[in-house]
């Protein structure tokens, strides 16, 4: 039921996004999980303490921070499994809201868009919104780099990822997940203020997102073969090569492949809250800066890549069916 929960969830995201609606009600799980994790930070992180203490302590905030959405999305799991085929489609809508492929691919045409409409100072303003570097430092290549940046990586930890650990443990697993990975975002900071408390966080956000980003950086690989004007030999050689250039052990791969599918060169020096993080380039673009129609090739690459993903578990998800009902067969057989 796991990887089939993965495989709808995926199909329903894409068509339907997350409503604004739905949001404005309710909110989404990531505002619910970042609640916990600030009442976690405010009891817990005390600048007073040693680090040892606020390493400790920061293990144990993660530690709650999986549990609490991971042991809920668990019980439904379980109580949905125990209404099938009903449970299956409300499992997969809410398996839905772990996934983000409708808003990043527009929240990332809103970028293109600016650029082409609004110029430098728009397309600044839609940057803003999905990156964290300092906007006002980026010129129009920046922008769009940024943008085509985001791309990559957020389709790995936003969408892939997700998918992985919903598809390996079900609800519980995929809400597990998004948990971790909103706890490095919000704690998993190299501050004075995190460098102790939110070092679990990140260190463990790494670990789970290792198969993720992996399969991702492979998926715009394949995309490029299918993408006119891509380049799948030089997205291959350079995720193969330039990858583990990345200050991250895991947002590399998707965002070298993404460069060497482009022919451009991404990441490099970038400005985070005035501080300079002199990030190694990774791509073959040389001189050639990006332009808005490279995000909106990088979006067409995405988007072929997601297509894919849904195809993979589609497959699995018929294999795991068949090897269900024949194992049935024959259990029915055997009595």
């Amino acid at each position: 039921m796991s990887i089939l929960i993965a495989f709808l969830s995926l199909a329903v995201e894409r068509t339907l996004g997350y409503p604004d609606w739905l949001f404005n009600a309710i909110g989404h799980p990531v505002t619910w999980i970042g609640r916990l994790i600030s009442f976690l930070d405010r009891r817990l992180n005390r600048a007073t303490d040693s680090d040892e203490l606020r390493r400790r302590r920061g293990v144990q905030a993660l530690l709650v921070i999986l549990l609490v959405p991971g042991l809920i999305g668990l019980a439904l799991h379980v109580l949905l499994w125990m209404m099938f085929p009903t449970g299956l489609v409300i499992a997969a809508i809410l398996g839905s809201s772990l996934l983000s492929q409708k808003s990043l691919a527009e929240h990332v045409e809103e970028v293109a868009d600016a650029l082409e409409t609004g110029g430098l100072t728009l397309g600044r303003i839609a940057v803003s919104r999905i990156v964290g570097r300092d906007p006002e430092k980026l010129d129009k290549a920046g922008v769009a780099r940024a943008a085509i940046e985001s791309l990559a990586e957020n389709f790995s930890d936003g969408i892939v990822a997700p998918a992985f650990w919903t598809g390996i443990g079900g609800l519980g697993g995929g809400a597990a997940y998004k948990a971790a990975n909103t706890a490095d975002s919000m704690i998993g900071h190299r501050t004075p203020k995190y460098e102790a408390f939110g070092r679990a966080a990140a260190r463990f956000d790494d670990l789970v997102n290792l198969p993720a980003s992996r399969l991702t950086g492979l998926l715009i690989v394949l995309a490029a073969f299918l993408v006119p004007g891509a380049h799948p030999r030089k997205a291959w050689l350079v995720m193969r090569r330039d990858a583990k250039k990345h200050r991250s052990p895991n947002a590399g791969w998707p965002e070298a492949a993404m460069a060497g599918a482009l022919g451009l060169s991404l990441a490099g020096p970038r400005s985070y809250g005035g501080e300079v993080v002199d990030d190694a380039f990774m791509g073959e673009g040389g001189r050639r800066e990006a332009e808005s129609t490279d995000i909106r090739q990088a979006l067409k690459l995405y988007r072929m890549a997601d297509w894919l993903l849904l195809g993979l578990f589609a497959v699995v998800s018929a294999i795991m069916i068949f090897l269900t009902l024949l194992i049935s067969g024959q259990g029915a057989s055997a009595l």
